[in-house]
């Protein structure tokens, strides 16, 4: 089944998605992941745990080490190694910072995303030295992580008694 997953199909030639429309529904989740940073309080977002799962500060950095850095890799063909490219966001102390770097990291891969050229979302690479597949697979990879763990922080609002924001509002 896998295999099957990270291979081209070669005989539906219908367009599902465009890269445009790729761009438009990750930068929602991106949206919507910003505002569940924005719905921590200050105190918590760097501190709070449950069941010895990461605070939602450290899962939302690990967000940002895929975002900007995969487009900017997927553009250049050059990839940093993960820990490399951690490295960069270790000085992320407060809520503001984080708010800052998740915003220019949203500009960044406005800026690349059109640098892509079509073909390339089928190509394989091995992104930040781990892992390989195609390049489209890597996309849904970034976008299925904050995804999963933008949930990890809508529990962790939930058991502060924080209603987060909609799921379903992606604007």
């Amino acid at each position: 089944m896998e295999k099957d997953i990270l291979e081209p199909a070669t005989t539906n030639k219908a367009v599902v998605l465009t890269a445009d429309v790729l761009l438009k529904q990750w930068q929602g989740h991106r949206g919507l992941t910003r505002r569940t940073i924005e719905a921590f309080p200050e105190d918590k977002l760097f501190n709070y745990s449950i069941g010895g799962m990461r605070p939602f500060a450290q899962l939302a950095i690990e967000m940002l080490t895929m975002g900007a850095p995969g487009i900017r890799g997927i553009v250049t063909r050059k990839w940093p190694s993960y820990e490399q490219v951690d490295s960069e966001f270790k000085n992320i102390k407060t809520k503001a910072q984080l708010l800052e770097a998740w915003d220019k990291a949203t500009e960044e891969i406005n800026e690349l995303w059109p640098q892509i050229p079509a073909g390339r979302f089928q190509e394989i690479e091995k992104v930040f030295g781990q892992w390989e597949g195609p390049v489209y697979w890597s996309l849904f990879y970034f976008i299925d992580n904050e995804i999963h763990h933008r949930g990890q922080g809508y529990v962790y609002l939930r058991s502060l008694g924080i209603e987060p924001p909609p799921f379903w509002d992606r604007n």
